[in-house]
């Protein structure tokens, strides 16, 4: 693929040239010049690649719902993508939860466990689960957004013994990640 820049002779032309190259214009005005895509009617898709294909379609059909989000728009403004480009991307990238810090709770009410997770775009919630050692939920709520990475999340009950926390980061596709630690 190439990539002509102030060329006068390829200025505003787009389409098939010659039955082998395509010329077509981006976002910010470029002319990309590429060989035409051929497929070969005889070849066989793979299982994976047939996978692909549906979570790529899966993909599209969010990513045409979803292309005036304003965090897709501002995450696409002075980008060579769109906002369905974007919106496509964040679906194949569910978010990451980067830390959990318990350092500060000792499983009084009122304390603060401070969580960092990241997305591609946007984190849109992350929540907190607390259950005791036989499974019983003791509290479950979301947290707070407090910069770019950083939730705060503030306990409202008491707990002791063996107790387990369940954080869960979901983005705006709706993908959640989920990471397990164990308390004390």
């Amino acid at each position: 693929m190439a990539t002509a820049l102030n060329n006068s002779i390829l200025q505003g032309l787009r389409g098939l040239l010659g039955r082998q190259l395509v010329l077509r214009r981006d976002k910010i005005g470029r002319t990309i010049v590429c060989a035409q895509p051929r497929v070969d009617p005889r070849h066989k898709l793979t299982d994976l690649q047939k996978a692909h294909h549906r979570a790529f379609r899966e993909a599209a059909r969010y990513a045409l719902a979803a292309k005036d989000e304003p965090a897709y728009v501002r995450k696409a403004a002075g980008t060579p993508s769109n906002s369905y480009n974007v919106a496509i991307a964040d679906w194949f990238h569910p978010p990451e939860i980067l830390d959990v810090d318990l350092g500060t709770w000792t499983g009084q009410p009122g304390q603060v466990i401070r969580i960092k997770a990241s997305d591609d775009v946007l984190v849109k919630e992350v929540t907190v689960s607390i259950t005791d050692s036989y499974g019983a939920l003791l509290e479950h709520g979301s947290a707070v957004q407090v910069g770019d990475l950083n939730w705060h999340y503030t306990t409202t009950t008491t707990a002791s013994g063996p107790l387990k926390l369940l954080v869960a980061a979901q983005d705006l596709p709706g993908h959640v990640t989920q990471l397990t630690r164990l308390f004390p």
